[in-house]
């Protein structure tokens, strides 16, 4: 098909041609059946049949008349006592007053980032949060400034510097790095000085916690944090997401919340997933029991590294730093080609100089799989 000559081509056409220079240009791929390094299925949900056939029980005996599609928005047709009752659910399982279903996590986090703070307001947030709350923060009216990642004197720094309702917004697992926010620290300093603590839980969600319910209720803070995000599409494997806080902050989202109020809200069959992903996850330890011999044994198999190369943590996001998009890029070419779904993160995803492979554990995982891949690991970045 000939390309009819907008204006814009040229424009786009110049800017994917500096991007391929950089050999940095993005390109879809359909996953092969190789060794899952990758996925955010961290515990194996997204493939677990009882899930699926327990969220067709759910389906089959809801009494909703949608079947297909919700028809519309929760303020129009997309509502319904199933999508209420299962907030009610997720809001206790996290124990918050109350939540409300978006339809991603990046949906989530632009609806709540956009609406909550005015133009005389501050909105602190860690240099390395997801690009979702990036996006939520240039639609947001307040002033914004960036802290140095998990850096408390940077935090305390910018907070005293501060005006208007002050908000301070982290991740409690960083999604690049694999890391662990220092949230007690940070809910203390955010209370010393009154200011609005919010809590990015998506790489948490079903992973940390006595049953997963997240690094704020782990650490019995949830008192201290005005409003969490947790997700749904990673460690649950299913599709979206929920804010959980107080039932006023549900009520203002509800009415200010612009992702939430203009979008067709989720199917039932979707619904019934999270419900059925839920249940499954607090009837059920192994999985996690088994995602953290795995992440023990990672770690251990890698302690020789240079820590400029590799630096232990205890979440299933592991990193393995290779500057350079052409270096990080042919590595991780060498790895899959040996059978290994590993994909390589590239400037400017993350600054230049940070590229890294980004590795995902699951509970899944055998013994073996890891060793082997620890042992190419190894020979590559010791030879």
């Amino acid at each position: 098909m000939d390309l009819i000559d907008f204006s814009a081509n040229k424009s786009f056409q110049a800017k994917l041609l500096k991007r391929q220079s950089e050999n940095a240009l993005r390109k879809l791929s359909i996953s092969k059946e190789i060794i899952d390094f990758t996925s955010n299925d961290y515990l194996g949900f997204a493939r677990n049949k009882v899930i699926s056939n327990s969220a067709f029980e759910f389906y089959n005996t809801s009494t909703e008349l949608t079947i297909n599609g919700s028809g519309g928005s929760r303020l129009l047709s997309g509502n319904s006592e199933f999508c209420e009752q299962l907030e009610l659910e997720i809001a206790a399982y996290h124990h918050a007053e109350a939540a409300l279903i978006y339809n991603s996590g990046y949906d989530a986090n632009l609806g709540l980032l956009s609406c909550i703070a005015g133009k005389d307001d501050t909105i602190i947030y860690d240099e390395l949060v997801h690009a979702s709350i990036r996006d939520g923060l240039r639609l947001s009216l307040a002033k914004s400034f960036a802290f140095k990642h998990n850096d408390l004197d940077s935090l305390q720094d910018k907070l005293q510097r501060s005006k208007g309702h002050v908000f301070v917004v982290v991740e409690s697992v960083y999604s690049m790095d694999g890391d662990v926010a220092p949230l007690k620290e940070i809910a203390l300093l955010c209370e010393q000085v009154g200011a609005n603590l919010l809590v990015d839980e998506a790489h948490a969600t079903g992973i940390i916690g006595e049953n997963g319910e997240g690094l704020v209720v782990a650490l019995g803070i949830e008192k201290k944090v005005i409003a969490r995000v947790h997700t749904f599409g990673k460690a649950l494997g299913a599709h979206g997401a929920c804010v959980v806080g107080s039932e006023l902050l549900k009520k203002y989202l509800i009415n200010f919340s612009r992702s939430f109020i203009y979008t067709t809200a989720l199917p039932l069959h979707s619904l019934c997933t999270i419900i059925a992903a839920y249940h499954y996850l607090k009837a059920h330890n192994s999985e996690r029991s088994k995602l953290y011999e795995n992440i023990n044994l990672f770690n251990a198999l890698l302690d020789k590294l240079p820590t400029s190369n590799f630096t232990k943590n205890t979440t299933p996001i592991k990193i393995i730093h290779i500057p350079g998009n052409n270096q990080v890029k042919q590595f991780a070419k060498a790895l899959q080609e040996n059978g290994f779904a590993i994909k390589p993160v590239l400037s400017p995803t993350v600054a230049l100089g940070k590229e890294r492979l980004r590795i995902c554990l699951h509970s899944f995982n055998t013994a073996n799989e890891i060793e082997k891949l620890a042992n190419q690991l190894t020979s590559y970045l010791l030879k």
